[in-house]
């Protein structure tokens, strides 16, 4: 994979605006050998025979922002002769010859050392983030050149993806389309617990479990789409029968009926609740109060299908 195809990944799968800095962190190494072999392509092109170690040559190699500073200190970037290296070996030779005393003169060798590293680690950082910026320029101008509907911008110092101006009128249509939290009532809630379990099953007969009439809440059922009409029972009066539908598994993140909690583990756990009967109890030995709803009214219960569902599918609100 090049490395333009990886830099375009990255920033689109950031949530935040990727920096320059962050992808030399990143691609430093990449950056680099992407450079020598554009070098090497460009030279094998136009016929280049320059030695390595021709200090012109390697200046030549620099990004035109860094040529004048390889210049300006000669040795930072190029690569220095053998008779100058000899020449400089001598000289500190001679300056530190006769010279009992020679832990300052080495001190500042050492700190002259450690700027030069600083000042080299400065240079690549800055060469590898000009690669960069060059490579992600030209994926801006691809994407804006093509007829994508999406762009890379540069905002608050980074990179990101962003949907163009153009299309945002697509985009604003589709967010207004998408389905708001559905919220249920615990009646409701109970008569699509029946049907799970008994369907196909008709009204009559989730009356009698429930022990009270459901008629108003299968109309509320039916038009949220998590129950469905599944035939006629072949009994005096074929009753409908009722079933729950896709929708209903999307809401509550299930592959089929079967994932449902059995009657058995709603068994074990009403026994464990049981086994603990100081949770229900107040600190002076009384029964828990009953938690007050606002206005006497049943709590409703929320489906929310953007949440994950194996997590809490349903949600009391208040």
């Amino acid at each position: 994979m090049s490395l333009k195809a990886k830099l375009e990944a990255v920033i689109y799968a950031a949530e935040e605006p990727v920096t320059l800095a962050q992808l030399s962190a990143l691609f430093a190494a990449e950056a680099l050998k992407w450079k020598a072999e554009q070098e090497a392509a460009r030279a094998a092109e136009t016929g280049n025979n320059d030695e390595p170690g021709d200090a012109a040559s390697e200046i030549e190699k620099l990004p035109l922002g860094l040529k004048a500073d390889a210049e300006a200190t000669p040795g930072t970037e190029a690569i220095p002769e053998p008779e100058a290296i000899a020449e400089a070996a001598e000289g500190a030779d001679e300056a530190t010859s006769g010279r009992e005393e020679a832990s300052p003169a080495m001190e500042e060798l050492s700190k002259g050392a450690d700027a030069e590293a600083r000042k080299q680690a400065r240079l690549k950082e800055r060469e590898v983030r000009g690669i960069l910026r060059g490579l992600v320029d030209e994926l801006m101008a691809q994407y804006a050149s093509d007829e994508r509907g999406v762009e890379i911008r540069e905002i608050a110092g980074g990179y990101r993806m962003a949907t163009k101006v153009e299309c945002h009128d697509a985009v604003r249509m589709f967010v207004r389309s998408l389905k708001p939290a559905m919220k249920l009532s615990l009646p409701a809630l109970e008569t699509l617990a029946v049907i799970a379990y008994k369907q196909p099953v008709t009204a009559p007969e989730v009356n009698e479990i429930r022990g009270v009439d459901s008629s108003a809440v299968f109309g509320s059922l039916l038009a949220r789409k998590l129950i469905a009409t599944a035939g006629r029972k072949q009994v005096i009066g074929r009753p409908i029968l009722y079933k729950t539908t896709r929708e209903f598994l999307l809401r509550f993140g299930l592959k089929d009926v079967s994932e449902l909690p059995s009657m058995e583990e709603f068994e074990k756990m009403a026994a464990l609740e049981l086994e603990e009967p100081e949770a229900a109890a107040d600190p002076r030995g009384g029964p828990e109060p009953a938690a007050e709803t606002s206005g006497g009214s049943a709590p409703e219960f929320e489906l929310n299908a953007a949440e994950d569902p194996l997590e809490d599918p349903v949600k009391i609100v208040e």
